[in-house]
């Protein structure tokens, strides 16, 4: 009878089901909310609340360190930083600069500062080596150099903000402590680009970083990242993924490291800045190079990024689905602004932990674009490979 009467009633039908469509998509909305809180304050609240220690709790032994850079054609670079990272207040380290086929005139530049400071080695590739794709070849060699145990890696268009920059992480080495992981905040300047590259690299070491802490490490950044070499010769090195154009600071660190080997360095006086892409391609190349790794994660490292990412998207799709429904505006609105009031708080927290310069409120306009942009950027790496390293 119940039937007959909603075919006689059409409209008693589709009012079911609007309301059926209206419940389902306040679930979605209301579970991805509930997944995205959990995971600001189970993980990222580590980050936020994260307890620094600078080179003021000194360290009676401070081991050697090599300093390994891989340049190529990085002139510029090398002749304005090269003489801040020799000039660290450390005892003793030594700074290997790979030189991988420069024809920028960056040898007679780096023999004249090897003749001025004893401590800058070079090695010199004259010959550009395929088998290992990206900067794997030249960073391995520069390890090989080493004649140090601890490693502390940079780039050459990467300048430490203070001379405790080597003391920092050196302390932070204990018997157990093979890894330390550091971060790198990208200069800031202004344009749309640089808004968007600052978010992207707070948000990227949020997750890096709070994980890590949470005894969870699957990746550092190869700007700031510094291990032990017989850690690397013990493993191979980069061997297991020499196919791979990136990798040599997320796969590699994956691979190695675990919740009682690896330590988070995050103090202001441990940070490197680097200079930021000034356009949108060469960007997009280097975005398209980070992100051909993340297949290669451990399941349980893509099963929380991917809950992450999709617990994003389907929260800011089922809100907007739902303005364009007759319910009660308030509803949607007050759960975007609960999670809005909490990612405030976690997010600019996590900005002073990490020396980050970024307009926080403007953060759910940089969460929607990369919520398109970062899919669209692995459909296209399914379908051609990203440039190497260069």
């Amino acid at each position: 009878m119940d039937i007959f009467v909603a075919l006689k009633k059409p409209n008693v039908f589709i009012d079911i089901e609007f309301k059926s469509l209206t419940f389902i998509i306040l679930l979605v909305l209301g579970a991805s909310t509930f997944i995205q809180l959990f995971i600001y304050w189970w993980y990222f609240s580590r980050l936020s609340f994260f307890k620094k220690q600078g080179p003021a709790n000194t360290n009676p032994h401070l081991p050697p360190v090599s300093i390994i850079i891989c340049a190529r054609n990085e002139y510029t670079n090398l002749e304005k930083h090269l003489p801040l990272i020799l000039g660290q207040d450390y005892p003793d380290f030594e700074v290997v600069v790979v030189n991988d086929c420069s024809d920028d005139g960056s040898d007679e530049l780096l023999a004249d500062m090897a003749r001025e400071d004893s401590r800058l080695k070079i090695v010199h590739l004259r010959q550009s080596l395929n088998f290992f794709q990206g900067k794997k070849f030249p960073l391995s060699m520069g390890i090989k150099s080493a004649k140090n145990e601890v490693l502390l890696l940079t780039d050459a268009d990467c300048k430490p903000v203070s001379d405790q920059w080597i003391k920092t992480f050196s302390m932070k080495y204990d018997r157990n402590t093979e890894i330390v992981i550091g971060y790198s905040p990208y200069e800031k300047r202004a344009g749309l680009l640089n808004f968007l590259i600052q978010f992207d690299t707070m948000h990227i070491g949020m997750q890096y970083l709070s994980l890590a802490i949470a005894g969870k490490p699957y990746m550092g950044v190869g700007r700031n990242l510094s291990y032990k070499k017989s850690l690397f010769i013990k493993n191979k090195g980069f061997t297991s993924h020499y196919n791979i154009p990136s990798g040599d600071d997320d796969l590699f660190i994956s691979m190695v490291a675990n919740k009682n080997n690896t330590s988070v360095e995050i103090a202001t006086e441990a940070l490197v800045e680097s200079m930021p892409k000034t356009q949108l391609s060469s960007w997009t190349q280097q975005k398209r190079r980070h992100l051909s790794t993340g297949k290669y994660y451990k399941k349980g490292i893509k099963f929380f990024l991917g809950i992450y990412s999709l617990s994003q998207l389907l929260f800011y799709a089922s809100f907007v689905w739902l303005l364009f429904l007759p319910i009660m505006y308030f509803i949607p609105l007050g759960v975007f602004l609960f999670r809005y009031i909490n990612q405030l708080i976690i997010f600019y927290n996590c900005c002073k932990q990490l020396g980050t310069k970024f307009p926080i409120a403007l953060t759910p306009f940089a969460e929607l674009f990369f919520i398109i942009f970062n899919p669209m950027l692995v459909a296209i790496n399914s379908v051609v490979k990203p440039a190497k390293w260069m």
